[in-house]
C-alpha cells in the first residue's frame, strides 16, 4: 500500500464529519501527496507531508486511542499541517560534496530543494484550522490542538500558548506526536 493509499485509508474510515469528503477532494487536488514535509529538514522530499502527517497519526494514535475519538485523531493529525499545500516550490540549489578539487578548492554540486513560496501567509497552525473550516467543522479542543501544534516554535505569545496547553489537554499530545514524528522517525 502506498503512502497516499494508507492516508485515504485512515481518512475515509475515520474522519466522517459534514464536508469532509469535499475537504479530501480539495486535498487530492491539491500538492498534498508530492508536497515535502519541509524545505530542509525533516522529509524534504516528494511526498514528505503526507509521509510525515502519517507518522504523527501513529504517535498520537498510539497515544490517545483508549481515550480520545478516532476521527479527532485522524483530524488532528492527517490535517495538522495542512497549512503547507502549495507552500514549496522546486528550487535548483548548490551544495558542497566534502571533497576537494585538485586545485584546493571546495567541490560543489547541484541538487534540487525546495523553497517557500507562500502564497497565503496566515501563519502556520492558524492556517491550517483556515483551511478546514472552510469545509467542515471542528471541535474547540480540534481547532486548539491543531492551531498550536508547533508549541513554542510558534508565534503566539508564551502566555497564550500556556493558557491553551492549560484548557486543551490534546493540544500537548499533537505537539509531542509532531516532535516524536520529526525528530525521530524522520530521521536520515
Amino acid at each position: 500500500m502506498t503512502v497516499k493509499e494508507r492516508f485515504l485509508e485512515i481518512y475515509r474510515a475515520q474522519i466522517k464529519r459534514k464536508g469532509s469528503e469535499e475537504l479530501m477532494d480539495w486535498i487530492c487536488e491539491s500538492d498534498f501527496f508530492s508536497a515535502p514535509a519541509s524545505s530542509r529538514f525533516h522529509l524534504s522530499r516528494e511526498g514528505g507531508l503526507c509521509e510525515h502527517s502519517l507518522h504523527v497519526y501513529q504517535r498520537l494514535y498510539d497515544d490517545l486511542h483508549d481515550t480520545v475519538s478516532g476521527e479527532t485523531i485522524a483530524i488532528c493529525s492527517l490535517l495538522h499541517d495542512l497549512c503547507k499545500v502549495h507552500f514549496y516550490k522546486p528550487e535548483r540549489r548548490s551544495r558542497k560534496t566534502g571533497r576537494t578539487l585538485p586545485n584546493g578548492k571546495p567541490e560543489w554540486e547541484d541538487y534540487m530543494g525546495y523553497a517557500i513560496d507562500d502564497q497565503f501567509p496566515y501563519g502556520h497552525g492558524e492556517k491550517s484550522v483556515y483551511i478546514i473550516t472552510q469545509f467542515m467543522t471542528l471541535t474547540h479542543e480540534e481547532a486548539m490542538a491543531i492551531r498550536w501544534h508547533m508549541g513554542g516554535f510558534d508565534m503566539g505569545g508564551n502566555q497564550t500558548l500556556s493558557d491553551a496547553f492549560g484548557r486543551y489537554p490534546l493540544i500537548l499530545h499533537v505537539h509531542v506526536a509532531d516532535l516524536l514524528a520529526t525528530y525521530e522517525d524522520e530521521r536520515e
